[in-house]
C-alpha cells in the first residue's frame, strides 16, 4: 500500500453563512493502513486553522493552537479505526474563530471480504432504459453501498437474503450519458458505518451514443469507417484521373488544330 500516494481530503470552510464546497482528492475512502491527509484552506486573512473530529473538543493537531498557518494540514501515517469518522474545520481571523464547515466523511475500507457486482441488463445500455446494479455477497452484510469513479458515493441500501447470498439492487432509472462510468460496491455493517469491506471488482456502464460506448466508434448498422474512407479515397482518384485526361484531351486537340491534323 506504500506505494500508494496519500488521499489528500480538502475540507470546505464556514463563512459567514456560506459554506464553501468540500472536495476530496483522490477521494474519501481510504484503504486500511494507508496514509491520508487532511487539508484545510480558507481565506488568505486568515491567521490560522485547526482540523478536529465531529464530537472532539480539542484539535487534532496541538500545534494549530500555538502556531497558526496559512494553510492546515492533518497527516494520519495509517488508516485505522480509531481515525474513522465525520471531519470538519475552521479558520480564525481577529481573535475569533469561523463556524466549522460541513462535515467530511472519512472511511476506512478493506476491512472485509469484498462484495460483486454485476448489471442487470447488462454493461451497454440504451439512454432511458432502466438499469439494475445488483450488489451481493456470502457475507450477511447489513448495508451496501455503491459508489461511481473516484469513490464518489452513490447509493446505500439495507441488504436482504437471496439464495443464499445477500444482496441490494440499485436502481439507475432512467439512464442517461452522466450515469456512464465506473461503478463499485461495498459492504459494511450498521454498528460501524465507517468501516467498509474491499471494493468490488469495477463494472464499466457504458451508455449508447456517448463517448463511452462501443456504439459511437463501431457502428452497428452502418458501414465500417475503414470502408466508407477507401471509398472516398477511390472517388479522388477516379476524379483526378478523369481531369488528367481532359487535360490531355485539350493539349491534343490543340495540336491537331495548330498541324493541321495529325502527321503522317
Amino acid at each position: 500500500m506504500s506505494a500508494v500516494p496519500p488521499s489528500l481530503l480538502c475540507l470546505g470552510l464556514c463563512l459567514s453563512q456560506s459554506t464553501w464546497a468540500q472536495k476530496a482528492l483522490p477521494g474519501p475512502t481510504v484503504p486500511q493502513r494507508s496514509p491520508v491527509t487532511l487539508l484545510c484552506q480558507g481565506p488568505k486573512r486568515a491567521d490560522g486553522y485547526k482540523i478536529s473530529k465531529v464530537g472532539s473538543p480539542e484539535p487534532l493537531d496541538k500545534e494549530e493552537e500555538t502556531t497558526p498557518r496559512k494553510t492546515n494540514t492533518l497527516t494520519i501515517a495509517e488508516m485505522t479505526v480509531d481515525k474513522i469518522g465525520l471531519y470538519h474545520c475552521s479558520y480564525q481571523r481577529g481573535g475569533r474563530w469561523s463556524q466549522f464547515s460541513d462535515p467530511l466523511q472519512l472511511v476506512m475500507t478493506g476491512a472485509y471480504d469484498k462484495p460483486s457486482l454485476s448489471s442487470v441488463a447488462g454493461t451497454v445500455v440504451a439512454p432511458g432504459e432502466k438499469v439494475k446494479l445488483q450488489c451481493f455477497s456470502k457475507i450477511s452484510y447489513d448495508v451496501f453501498i455503491l459508489t461511481k469513479g473516484d469513490d464518489d458515493h452513490t447509493q446505500n441500501q439495507s441488504s436482504a437474503p437471496q439464495d443464499g447470498r445477500h444482496q441490494s439492487i440499485f436502481l439507475l432509472n432512467p439512464v442517461s450519458s452522466t450515469q456512464a462510468g465506473t461503478y463499485r460496491c461495498y459492504g459494511a455493517f450498521r454498528q460501524d458505518p465507517y468501516v467498509w469491506s474491499g471494493p468490488s471488482d469495477p463494472l464499466q456502464l457504458q451508455v449508447e451514443g456517448t463517448t463511452d460506448s462501443p456504439s459511437s466508434t463501431q457502428p452497428r448498422r452502418s458501414p465500417a469507417p475503414t470502408a466508407w474512407h477507401l471509398s472516398v479515397e477511390t472517388q479522388v482518384r477516379l476524379s483526378l484521373a478523369a481531369l488528367l485526361l481532359l487535360v490531355m484531351a485539350v493539349l491534343l486537340a490543340e495540336a491537331w488544330c495548330s498541324g493541321g491534323g495529325v502527321p503522317q
